[in-house]
């Protein structure tokens, strides 16, 4: 996999990410970490790993996600948790798909999929966003937050995504499917995080998520 870069967000993570960064040393790609310059403690814990680091533009997940993809340089990428939650035994899979589709999806509410880490909340929600996205988009994705998502990176810069927070989360495949890209999906299991805490809100954020929805449907920009 020399063709594609790991883009992990991170946000104090200091605990979680250097124990992810030594089990994808089996995995061999590029990887850049994006986080915010003030995040001292997560930067100091990753410096003797050889990864580039990009101190990101702006404050949010989703700007995270957009300057570490605009500064990959494989044709390939692939967005990857610091937590480690996500299932690195995945990307072989992910990668093949993706040679004949712009993006794919991982999904842990498809058969042999699953989650150690949703709560009841984040499962209603993802069901609802989903559900939401099927019907306004026909959008053939389950688990429409679940950011384990590989890509073609000039097929993401096509997108223009402009959400700096976690509306990042449905921008995408929603511009995605305007741009009429094509996409496939992969069942996977979603580990329970190694330590932390979630940065997501769920009612704030869920709410800006419906607000990011309704708008790209109203509006079609």
């Amino acid at each position: 996999m020399n063709e594609l870069t790991l883009i992990i967000p991170a946000k104090n993570e200091s605990e979680s990410l250097p124990i992810v960064l030594q089990k994808l040393k089996e995995v061999k790609c590029d990887i850049i970490v994006s986080l915010h310059p003030d995040d001292v403690s997560t930067i100091s814990s990753i410096k003797d790993f050889n990864i580039e680091i990009i101190k990101q533009s702006k404050k949010g997940f989703g700007n995270a996600l957009t300057d570490g993809i605009n500064n990959c340089k494989t044709k390939y990428f692939c967005i990857f948790n610091a937590d480690g939650s996500f299932e690195q035994n995945d990307l072989v899979k992910m990668y093949e798909l993706n040679k004949n589709n712009d993006f794919v999806f991982a999904s842990r509410y498809s058969k042999t999929g699953g989650s150690e880490d949703d709560t009841i909340i984040t499962f209603v929600g993802n069901w609802f966003f989903s559900k939401l996205g099927q019907i306004l988009y026909s959008l053939k994705i389950d688990d429409i937050l679940y950011t384990f998502i590989m890509g073609k990176t000039e097929s993401f810069k096509k997108l223009d995504i402009n959400s700096n927070d976690f509306r990042f989360c449905v921008e995408l495949p929603i511009k995605m499917h305007k741009k009429k890209l094509s996409y496939a999906s992969i069942p996977s299991y979603e580990k329970k995080r190694i330590a932390g805490k979630k940065n997501v809100n769920e009612i704030k954020d869920g709410f800006l998520i419906l607000l990011e929805m309704l708008r790209l449907f109203f509006f079609r920009n």
